[in-house]
């Protein structure tokens, strides 16, 4: 009977004390609900979730901490806390994910322990290549660019001045940069693709400049570079363009890239400086070669090029896309080697273009038409971006 009894006394004093024990804190979270307004399929889509939506619920301190599931499965979509000024704090939050034509998807996020990204997590990835005459390169799991640096316009070998944007072409999901820097002989196809486009002192497959008085102005290489955001499913970076081919311009261009894993094009926004401020007039475009017709399309705000890639050897078709808000152009044209988009940004504002390419080797593009299908979504997805809504 007494063990019996104390057996008794002592459930009672284990449940008083767990009352007296505070329940845990609910973990944070933020139900959020993503829509897909048009009627075309989004696949690998980047969802970004801004500030003003998980400060107040996550708070800002949460890099490698954040956790995204989709509802009502539960999986876990990779997340990247993207901090573009380095004090330690989120400017945004990013995941990807599929969407139907019309569809709506729910999802939680919420906090965990801080982890370090795995090497297979990354899918994007660049860097100043100091090795390659300052070169700043970068790709994602589809395609690569390269920008030229400062010490290029200097090499005794084959010097060259140039802001063009250079593309490289790319038949594997492997980021390959360092490999091919390292064994330098990439303008040949080993198997995974290589560098076969010829940019030059044209404006590449997605270079831009300042237009005054109606003419192209466009700035030699650049002479700073700095990583933002370095993956693994959004890169961000900078780039310092001070000085200039024409003589006595007086104009400061900050360019930010940013690639998204899955994307073909890169978002570009050059940020000017230029005496009096005031709108800023400036022009993207791309290299069009001989016997190539570019496909100019004012009211999508689409130009593409398709051309032979020969230089190297037989390397296949690439095609070269540029997209810009079709609201902010002030005319298309052709300029020397190059097709023109010309547009205005008011005072404040970056000139926001998005540039890139597609390989027919990549078996992603067999022709222009699949390269102008890709565009002409990618500009509609662009115009009608997905709409994120928190749930109350």
């Amino acid at each position: 009977m007494s063990s019996v009894r104390a057996s008794i006394t002592g459930a009672v004093v284990a449940l008083a004390t767990a009352a007296l024990v505070p329940a845990a804190a609910e973990e944070p979270s933020l139900r959020l609900t993503v829509h897909n307004d048009l009627d075309l399929p989004r696949a690998r889509e980047s969802v970004e979730i801004e500030p003003a939506l998980f400060r107040g619920v996550l708070g800002d301190k949460i890099l490698g901490r954040v956790r995204v599931a989709e509802e009502p499965s539960g999986s876990e979509r990779l997340a990247q806390a993207v901090d573009l000024d380095g004090d330690g704090s989120a400017e945004a939050i990013v995941f990807q994910a599929d969407f139907a034509p019309r569809q709506a998807k729910s999802f939680r996020v919420h906090l965990g322990e801080r982890r370090a990204y795995r090497r297979e997590d990354f899918q994007v990835y660049g860097r100043f290549v100091r090795e390659r005459h300052d070169d700043f390169a970068w790709e994602n799991d589809r395609v690569a660019f390269r920008f030229y640096g400062e010490a290029l316009e200097t090499f005794a070998g084959e010097p060259l001045t140039s802001s063009a944007l250079d593309a490289w072409s790319k038949r594997t999901a492997r980021l390959v940069l360092n490999d091919w820097y390292l064994v330098d002989d990439y303008h040949h196809d080993h198997g995974e693709g290589g560098d076969f486009y010829p940019a030059g002192r044209s404006r590449g497959c997605g270079g831009s400049g300042l237009v005054r008085d109606g003419a192209l102005l466009v700035s030699k290489n650049f002479r700073a570079s700095r990583v933002l955001a370095p993956g693994p499913i959004r890169l961000v970076f900078e780039l310092d363009y001070p000085e200039w081919e024409t003589p006595g311009v007086k104009a400061m261009e900050t360019k930010r890239v940013t690639l998204d894993a899955g994307s073909q094009l890169n978002k570009l926004e050059s940020f000017y400086q230029v005496p009096g401020g005031g709108v800023v007039t400036w022009a993207a475009g791309m290299r069009v070669a001989a016997g190539v017709v570019p496909r100019v399309d004012r009211e999508r705000g689409v130009v593409r090029t398709w051309e032979h890639q020969t230089r190297y050897g037989e390397n296949g078709w690439l095609g070269c896309g540029v997209v810009v808000d079709p609201a902010a152009i002030v005319e298309t044209r052709a300029e020397g080697d190059n097709q023109l988009v010309v547009a205005r940004t008011p005072e404040g504002s970056p000139a926001r273009f998005y540039a890139g390419s597609g390989w027919d080797g990549s078996g992603r593009f067999a022709d222009a038409a699949a390269w102008d299908s890709y565009l002409d979504a990618f500009a509609a997805r662009v115009r009608s971006p997905l709409r994120v809504e928190a749930v109350r």
